[in-house]
Parts: C-alpha cells; sequence; structure tokens
C-alpha cells in the first residue's frame, strides 16, 4: 500500500467534498430566499455558516474535550502514557500533543485539535487497563496519524458542517409548513418550486450524514496504516481493534455529532462473538456506521483478504 499517495488522495477528495457541502449550503439559502422572497435569507445562511466554521476552527477541541469529560494529566500522572505519546509524536516527527484521560471503564481514544501544534489525544481509563504495551503504542500512533494526517481539522470541519445543513433545513421545513411563502394559489411553477424546497429540506441532512460517514470510514483505513507503519508492528494496533471490538463496555459521555472521531463507535451494540466469528457486514448497513467493520480494519492491517 502507497501511504503517502492514499493520504494525498483523500485529503484532495475531502477538500472537494467540503466544498460541495458549501456549495450545498448556499444552494439551499439561495433557493428559499428566492422561494420565501426574501434575501436575508441568503445572507443569514452565508454568513451563519462563515461564523460557523471560524467557532469550530478556534474553540472546536476544547467543546469535544468538554464534551468527553477528559481530563489533562501531566507526566507524573501517567507515566507510561506520557512516554508513548512523546516517543511515538517525535517518530513521526509531530510536535507533542497534549494527553488526556476520560475517566470510564470503555475502551476508546480520539484526538482533536486545528493543527498539529495545537492537538490533543485523549484516552480512556478503561484502555489504559486492559491494553497491553503494543496495543496501547497502536492505538496512540493511530491517533498521531489522524493529526499528521489533518484528520482532525477536517473532520471537526464536516461536523459543523452537517450540523448546519440540518438546522438550515429544519428551519426552512418549518417556514414552508407553517407559513412565510408567496401566495402561490395561482402560481403552479411556484407551488412545484415549494414542493421541491420541502422535499429538499427533508434530504439535506441525509445525504450530509452520508457524505460525513463516508469521509470518517476511509480516514479510519488510512489512519490504521500510517499508525501500523510509525510502529512497525500492525498487529500490535490489530490486537487492540480486537479487544476494543469485543468489549461490551459503552462510553458513558458520548454525542452522536462526535462520535466518529473515536477509534471504536462508542454507541457499538455489544456482542458475544468475537471479530472472526460475526457475520459479514451488509454494504447498506456500512453506509450508516461510522466506523469501517472491525474485521474489515484487521484482516487490512494484516494483509489478508
Amino acid at each position: 500500500m502507497n501511504i503517502q499517495a492514499q493520504k494525498s488522495e483523500n485529503i484532495r477528495k475531502t477538500y472537494l467534498l467540503m466544498s460541495l457541502f458549501l456549495i450545498i449550503v448556499i444552494g439551499i439559502g439561495w433557493f428559499f430566499s428566492e422561494l420565501m422572497d426574501s434575501r436575508n435569507i441568503l445572507y443569514f445562511a452565508v454568513g451563519f455558516s462563515l461564523l460557523m466554521n471560524i467557532f469550530s476552527y478556534w474553540y472546536s477541541d476544547k467543546v469535544v474535550l468538554k464534551m468527553s469529560g477528559a481530563k489533562q494529566i501531566k507526566r507524573e500522572e501517567n507515566r507510561n502514557l506520557f512516554d508513548t505519546v512523546e516517543r511515538l509524536s517525535r517518530q513521526a516527527h509531530l510536535p507533542i500533543p497534549k494527553v488526556y484521560i476520560m475517566n470510564d471503564q470503555s475502551l476508546n481514544a480520539f484526538a482533536t485539535g486545528r493543527n498539529a501544534k495545537n492537538s490533543a489525544v485523549a484516552v480512556t481509563q478503561g484502555l489504559l487497563n486492559v491494553l497491553e504495551q503494543r496495543e496501547l503504542e497502536g492505538v496512540i500512533a493511530h491517533e498521531l496519524s489522524h493529526i499528521q494526517n489533518n484528520d482532525i481539522l477536517i473532520s471537526t470541519i464536516i461536523v459543523v458542517l452537517v450540523g448546519f445543513v440540518s438546522l438550515l433545513s429544519d428551519f426552512f421545513l418549518r417556514m414552508s409548513i407553517f407559513g412565510g411563502l408567496r401566495d402561490n394559489e395561482n402560481n403552479s411553477a411556484g407551488s412545484v418550486m415549494a414542493i421541491v424546497g420541502i422535499v429538499l429540506a427533508i434530504l439535506a441532512p441525509f445525504v450530509a450524514m452520508i457524505i460525513q460517514l463516508a469521509i470518517s470510514r476511509k480516514r479510519e483505513f488510512l489512519a490504521d496504516a500510517s499508525g501500523a507503519s510509525l510502529t512497525h508492528n500492525p498487529s500490535g494496533l490489530a490486537s487492540a481493534l480486537e479487544k476494543i471490538s469485543s468489549s461490551s463496555v459503552q462510553m458513558k459521555k458520548a454525542s452522536r455529532a462526535t462520535a466518529h472521531i473515536f477509534i471504536s463507535n462508542p454507541y457499538k451494540k455489544n456482542s458475544k462473538h468475537s471479530v472472526g466469528q460475526r457475520k459479514r457486514t451488509s454494504f447498506l448497513a456500512k453506509m450508516f456506521m461510522t466506523h469501517p467493520p472491525t474485521e474489515e480494519r484487521i484482516n487490512a492491517l494484516l494483509g489478508r483478504r
């Protein structure tokens, strides 16, 4: 696998999708401004989207860390974790991120921040209790790869755009249903436009969610490969993913909006089977998953077909 080529291709596609999101937001704003005969709607859509992007760039990492209940630690509070993050960061030629621990017995981790110089890595206490050193190194390398691949900022921007599209669509849908439209009783074209507007308002959040999930799944495969390359031990991360997936403990503090930033879905269903015993995941089911199926990630790491 050519990791560098795949990284460049994924980043290019992601920025293309981000541009598409902006076009969708502005397009929806323009459509409903015409539908409701109010240019202020378009101005609001553009202005609010810009403000949300500025806010997400500077403060999203703090929001995510607060929502997850993560607490920043110093070296003396967990020397092994701190040393592992520091050593792997140096190997990856990255600035050393801040280190956080979530007081949660589930097995999970995530990285956040606006760039490599302002980044953070957080792991649950349950992860530290269960994983062996080589497995912990695999997880940390995976999260550092998200930082190295510019995933942390892009994922945050996608979350904000998806949330904004959903908010905007819900607002326009309510306006369409409860009033605010032009008088279209004798205007068949206007009536058709109103119907199309309502359909767009209903479908836009769904389409945005599908794009969000697709981006997340692609980047998990890349972070797995990059992390394995960093540690030179793909079996360590593969073993960690096996334990994380097999655990039935779910996170106490989790949000649907941020589920995709974790190394494993915090809302995962309980399973009595090991990864190798699970049934193959259908294509339709994959479309609604925040992460690729664990068995596929492990097979990719170990070079299985």
